[in-house]
């Protein structure tokens, strides 16, 4: 499903280039759970940002299905974003004037759905994360696993084929980082949905059956176990 292909990623700060990824060569498979962690610094935020199409490599490949993205134009790649992958911030990035339905509505807006459809598809999804009583309610209502819960719904809803989440444990408590990552990883059985976290947490290195390791921009590491605790 994605690939990267000796893929480098040069910023520069004034007159200084700071090298963020230097040569990342990786595949990720079709219904993967995978931890991308590493310290600060290291690279994973930058990598998840080129596979979610949000930043462009210095040089090197990643491909998706097949297609290297480097070579889309910037309306392909908005295409993309908008019906294949879903995106859960550490900052949950809630609207907060609307409430969890409107919040989840927003990735909706430009596919066109029928109303009765889209309706549907909401209500159903913020069940499934268990915010059914919730519909109506506003960020400030709720607790941050809540808040949590309405981004991954919003994430989902849309019917992507892969969900980037930046540490979407960073701002939940030990219980409910638990709750989130238990539920993410009931959904990716269920849908079969590709899910890549950037992490430094142990525990969602512990949740994901598979963690790729950065340091310094290169893969230090890439383990692999059966399946990860509930």
């Amino acid at each position: 499903m994605i690939e990267t292909i000796d893929l480098h990623k040069d910023y520069r700060i004034g007159k200084v280039l700071f090298p963020a990824l230097r040569g990342i060569d990786m595949k990720i498979e079709d219904g993967e759970f995978t931890a991308i962690a590493g310290p600060s610094g290291s690279g994973k935020t930058t990598l998840l940002n080129i596979i979610g199409c949000l930043d462009v490599p210095t040089r090197g490949k990643i491909l998706i299905d097949g297609t290297n993205i480097n070579e889309l134009s910037s309306r392909r790649k908005a295409e993309l974003r908008k019906t294949q992958i879903g995106f859960v911030f550490q900052t949950f990035n809630l609207i907060p004037v609307l409430t969890a339905y409107e919040n989840v509505e927003l990735p909706l807006v430009l596919l066109n759905l029928e109303p009765d459809k889209k309706k549907e598809r909401i209500v159903a999804i913020l069940e499934e994360v268990g915010l059914g009583e919730f519909i109506g309610r506003r960020p400030n209502e709720m607790s941050g696993g809540q808040q949590q819960r309405v981004a991954i719904a919003r994430a989902l809803v849309k019917e992507p084929t892969m969900v980037l989440a930046d540490e979407p444990t960073a701002n939940l408590d030990s219980t409910t980082a638990k709750e989130i990552l238990a539920l993410m990883q009931e959904l990716n059985e269920k849908h079969g949905t590709t899910f890549i976290f950037s992490t430094h947490d142990q525990l969602v290195m512990d949740y994901s059956r598979r963690t790729i390791n950065l340091r310094d921009g290169r893969i230090v590491e890439d383990k692999r176990k059966p399946k990860g605790p509930r």
